[in-house]
C-alpha cells in the first residue's frame, strides 16, 4: 500500500552535517504531518521535528537552530538537514508520515514509519 524509505545517515565528526531524506510511495491520496524521530541505544524513541502539509514546523529544544525539517509535497518526501552535529545526536533516525491512501476503492488513514537510518557523530 504505502512505503516510507529513509536514507542519508552515516558517520560524521562533531560539528559536521548530514541530510536525511524520506520518500513515501504507494497509493497515496495525501500526506498530513511528517516527522523525524530518533532512538539512541538504551533510550526511548523521541520526536525530533515535525512539519505539517502547509509547512508549519516544530522542533525539540535540543536541535533548534541546528536542524531544519522541510518537505516536497510533489515528491512525497521529507528532509532533515542536520548541522553542527553533536555526539549526543547519535541515534537511529526514523521518518514518520500520517498518510491518507486508497485501497479497494476506499480511503484509509494511518501512520507509516521508515526503516530507520543510523546517524553516528564521533571523532
Amino acid at each position: 500500500q504505502v512505503q516510507l524509505v529513509d536514507s542519508g545517515g552515516g558517520l560524521v565528526q562533531p560539528g559536521g552535517s548530514l541530510r536525511l531524506s524520506c520518500a513515501a510511495s504507494g497509493s497515496i491520496i495525501t500526506i498530513n504531518d511528517m516527522g523525524w524521530y530518533r532512538q539512541a541505544p538504551g533510550k526511548q524513541r523521541e520526536l525530533v521535528a515535525t512539519i505539517s502539509s502547509g509547512g508549519l514546523t516544530n522542533y525539540i529544544d535540543s536541535v533548534k537552530g541546528r536542524f531544519t525539517i522541510s518537505r516536497d509535497n510533489a515528491k512525497n518526501t521529507v528532509y532533515l538537514q542536520m548541522n553542527s552535529l553533536k555526539p549526543e545526536d547519535t541515534a537511529l533516525y526514523y521518518c514518520n508520515a500520517d498518510v491518507v491512501y486508497r485501497n479497494g476503492g476506499l480511503n484509509y488513514r494511518r501512520d507509516y514509519w521508515g526503516q530507520g537510518t543510523q546517524v553516528t557523530v564521533s571523532s
